[in-house]
């Protein structure tokens, strides 16, 4: 796990944290089950690298792509400011993965993997190109452009998708999008640590993209609502959909993600509360 853990948050912060959670939570499920290591543990901390990794990049995650595209920052500007509060959040998450004992992994012959080439190097270039559209505020090309290229080089990956599960969420995402609209009137901070306190604490109610729309109708500093926003994924599992997806995926119960997220997410809130205050 202390290898795989970076890897995901690495992988997050390209592919986005909730793909990131497609890809490997049946790998970490089946890794945890080898070595013999708390697959609830195991899945919570896979789903925190994952917020901890996406929030890195302005492509990381919903919630940073809102945000990037609100405040018209550059790509490199965003990583620059996140780089430090991203690396000690991962640093934490590292100490909370060396409490984990595993044991010896004995691993068969694996069976071939098969690499479909066309549909990678196809993904790679479109990657390239939404943040290319995204950086020249082009953001509402990229849909059309993805679906137009997947159809020509990867129906499969269209075809296979579960569709199930985005309409779930889907549905999720309105219920806390008529949440937050209840809440748009209040007045909340816009800068500081009372605004990434504030961001934080509200992604534990509504989720941390609701969470994010709702504190942007103030325009308020983008540093203290990012680092907010993120760190919220963290905790509550309705603090970000890359949660529920592990929670799906996975099979593990409410209780035992909340065991270990919480104190995860009490303990980074604490350290970035320092942070901010230095």
């Amino acid at each position: 796990m202390l290898l795989l853990i970076p890897i995901i948050a690495l992988s997050s912060a390209v592919i986005m944290n909730d793909t990131a959670m497609l890809v490997f939570i049946p790998l970490v499920v089946i890794t945890a089950r080898l070595a013999g290591i708390n697959t609830a543990r195991a899945v919570t901390l896979s789903a925190i690298a994952a917020n901890v990794g996406s929030a890195l990049t302005p492509i990381g995650n919903p919630q940073n792509i809102i945000i990037w595209n609100a405040y018209g920052i550059s790509f490199l500007g965003f990583v620059r400011a996140m780089l430090l509060p991203v690396g000690i959040w991962l640093a934490v998450l590292l100490l909370f993965t060396l409490t984990i004992r595993e044991g010896p992994v004995s691993i068969g012959r694996l069976p071939p993997v098969a690499v479909k080439r066309r549909l990678f190097v196809a993904s790679l270039g479109l990657l390239v190109s939404d943040v290319i559209l995204a950086e020249a505020g082009r953001g509402l090309w990229t849909l059309p452009l993805t679906l137009v290229v997947l159809l020509i080089a990867g129906r499969e990956a269209l075809l296979g998708f579960d569709w199930a599960l985005v309409l779930t969420f889907a549905f999720i995402f309105i219920d806390f999008s008529e949440i937050a609209g209840l809440l748009s009137d209040l007045t909340l901070p816009a800068g500081g640590l009372g605004l990434f306190l504030a961001s934080a604490g509200l992604s534990q109610l509504i989720s941390n993209v609701p969470a994010t729309v709702v504190l942007l109708t103030s325009r308020p500093d983008w540093l203290p609502l990012t680092l907010g926003v993120n760190i919220g994924g963290t905790g509550i599992i309705v603090g970000s959909l890359a949660n529920l997806i592990a929670l799906r995926i996975s099979g593990i119960g409410m209780a035992d993600f909340h065991r270990f997220s919480i104190p995860y997410f009490l303990v980074a809130l604490v350290i970035s509360i320092l942070i901010i205050l230095l």
